[in-house]
Parts: structure tokens; C-alpha cells; sequence
């Protein structure tokens, strides 16, 4: 896992992907949206498919 200063906003369009943070793990579908803010994370494609997703990042200070 790795943190950021930094606030992420991603968006996956296709596949599905995992956010993995200190508390628990959320797997994303297509349409689905996570904000982080600051957390310790990591990303995981969990499957055979192609994830497509967009990741718009921002100064967290």
C-alpha cells in the first residue's frame, strides 16, 4: 500500500477493480466511484479483464 498528499477521484468505466485500504476492501464496478482522501491504499484487478478507469488527482493541502 502506499499513501498520497493528494485527494483521488476514480471513476471505473469497465472491469472491476479492488481499493484496498487499512480498513477493508471495496470492489468497484463499471460506474462506480471512490474519493480518497489522504489514505493508505492500493489498487488491485482481481480479475482476467481489462480495467478502464479515470483517476483525477488533486493537492490534498
Amino acid at each position: 500500500m502506499h499513501r498520497t498528499d493528494t485527494v483521488d477521484v476514480v471513476t471505473v468505466i469497465r472491469g472491476e477493480l479492488t481499493v484496498v485500504t487499512e480498513t477493508g476492501e471495496t470492489t468497484l464496478r463499471a460506474g462506480d466511484s471512490v474519493v480518497q482522501m489522504g489514505t493508505m491504499h492500493a489498487w488491485s484487478n482481481r480479475t482476467n479483464e481489462t480495467v478502464v478507469a479515470i483517476a483525477i488527482m488533486t493537492g490534498g493541502r
